[in-house]
């Protein structure tokens, strides 16, 4: 009968042409709006096709093959390659879920953007080498079609390193390290330092090293936009909400030891909408954790970290928020335009800021210094007592300065070895890494993006081997120390 009444309702006979056919201005369509009350009865019906109604295409999809959890610069740097290297095209679904999609509490867009092969490491140097390249080409990756060509602002100044005599002989090995991995780098003794950069203050130091190509700083806000424009282009999907839970499963196997341990396996992601209570599963194959600062929080959603102490399965990934300073000042006397982004010996360090002798610059506070991460309000008290004393004895001219802002972000701090976590976790065998590199991700994510894809899609790294930068050595106390943190 009801049924009847609504064949009745929807007919041609006079509902739908009595309606539309009113006289005088513009009128409704009454046709259209039958129609979607036709629509929506029928859903309720038996039988009837389900039809939502309410809108929901806030909500991520229901099935994904990659969601990737943080959408910074790491994260989309991930999804770009996976894209790029996925065949056949359009192989990979690739969700990304980010908190806050405005980026305003963002590492990345908080950064100041220095990008450098000065590390000790060989696996850092090689990172940051991709990198300057991919950035150098930024538009033959990131171009996309009928859009404005991609421009980084790369300024290629170098970066000044000074050692006390105390660290010299580590800046020497450091050096010899990076010319081998094809970085130019040239050291320089305190006169020639003074000849170069008549403005320092070569009281206290022994060396210098300085970078002659590939160093500098860029854009840091160009870089994600380019690369979120450019992965969206791609077919990767975007959401805004906070990851809650995983859903896993688990099965026991015996290692090549006799020793027993339990795999686990992420078969759904919980994703809880911003500011609502509604949540959305997806299921997926993988996980990435991109998610910076925070994903050790992430990582113990998986349940890594939470068995016995000293085991594998009760090693946590030691990555934490740190809150760090940048301070803005103006200064009419300071450096001038051929001013590197310049390193103290005391931790201090500055950079050129456009062409008004307008300069960035901060510290890294001690362990006993470390501020409470919980909020990013700004210590400017820091910067008198730690920060300006030190720049003001190694740039005289920097005695009258005048600081005009300041700002606060996180580093994605790994509190093992402040190296970065890449690949995939051991016993959690969908959950792959991509993060931890405190302060350094930025100017590496073009590589490691591509480090991670190469081992989702190939089961091993391909063009820069990192497997010494593999979650297993936390559990294995093998430490992979860079000497060269800023």
């Amino acid at each position: 009968m009801f049924r009847r009444a609504l064949w009745l309702l929807a007919g041609r006979g006079c509902v739908g042409r009595g309606l539309s056919t009113r006289s005088g201005g513009s009128t409704p369509d009454w046709t259209e709006k039958v129609s979607e009350i036709k629509k929506k009865i029928q859903s309720a019906l038996p039988g009837g096709a389900w039809d939502p109604l309410y809108d929901t295409s806030h909500l991520p999809p229901e099935h994904s093959d990659v969601v990737i959890v943080g959408g910074g610069v790491l994260g989309l740097s991930v999804a770009y390659w996976l894209k790029r290297l996925e065949k056949p095209r359009g192989a990979i679904k690739v969700l990304v879920v980010d908190r806050d999609h405005t980026y305003s509490q963002a590492s990345t867009g908080l950064s100041v953007g220095g990008i450098r092969q000065q590390f000790s490491l060989p696996e850092n140097i090689q990172l940051s080498l991709f990198s300057v390249d991919f950035l150098r080409n930024i538009n033959e990756y990131l171009a996309v079609v009928d859009d404005p060509p991609l421009d980084v602002q790369f300024n290629p100044s170098g970066y000044l390193l000074l050692a006390s005599e105390k660290g010299a002989a580590i800046m020497e090995n450091n050096v010899k390290v990076q010319r081998q991995e094809g970085a130019k780098v040239c050291l320089m003794s305190p006169e020639q330092l003074q000849n170069k950069f008549p403005w320092i203050n070569t009281d206290g130091v022994a060396l210098a090293s300085y970078g002659l190509e590939g160093e500098g700083w860029f854009d840091p806000w160009c870089l994600l936009q380019g690369l979120r424009r450019k992965i969206q282009s791609l077919g990767v999907l975007f959401c805004q909400g906070e990851v809650t839970r995983f859903s896993t499963s688990s099965s026991r196997m015996q290692t090549s030891s006799g020793k027993e341990v339990t795999l686990k396996r992420i078969h759904e992601v919980h994703v809880k909408m911003d500011h609502s209570l509604e949540y959305q599963p997806v299921e997926c194959a993988l996980v990435i954790n991109a998610a910076g600062a925070w994903s050790g929080q992430v990582a113990e959603l998986a349940g890594i970290g939470k068995g016995p102490p000293g085991t594998l399965e009760g090693t946590k990934l030691p990555v934490e928020p740190r809150k760090r300073y940048v301070y803005f000042w103006h200064c009419p006397e300071g450096p001038g335009l051929e001013t590197p982004f310049m390193a103290d010996t005391s931790g201090a360090y500055f950079r050129r800021e456009g062409l008004g002798h307008n300069y960035l610059g901060g510290c890294s506070p001690t362990e006993e210094e470390e501020p409470d991460p919980g909020n990013l309000e700004v210590d400017h008290d820091f910067f008198q007592d730690k920060v300006w004393p030190h720049l003001a004895h190694r740039v005289p001219a920097f005695q009258s300065l005048k600081v005009r802002s300041a700002w606060a972000g996180y580093y994605d701090y790994n509190t093992f070895d402040q190296n970065g976590v890449v690949g995939p976790h051991p016993l959690v065998v969908n959950m792959y890494f991509a993060t931890g590199f405190s302060g350094h991700g930025l100017q590496q994510a073009p590589a490691v993006g591509r480090a991670v894809a190469e081992m989702v899609l190939k089961g091993q790294f391909q063009t820069i081997d990192l497997s010494s930068l593999l979650f297993s050595r936390f559990y294995l106390g093998e430490k992979v120390e860079e000497r060269n943190i800023i």
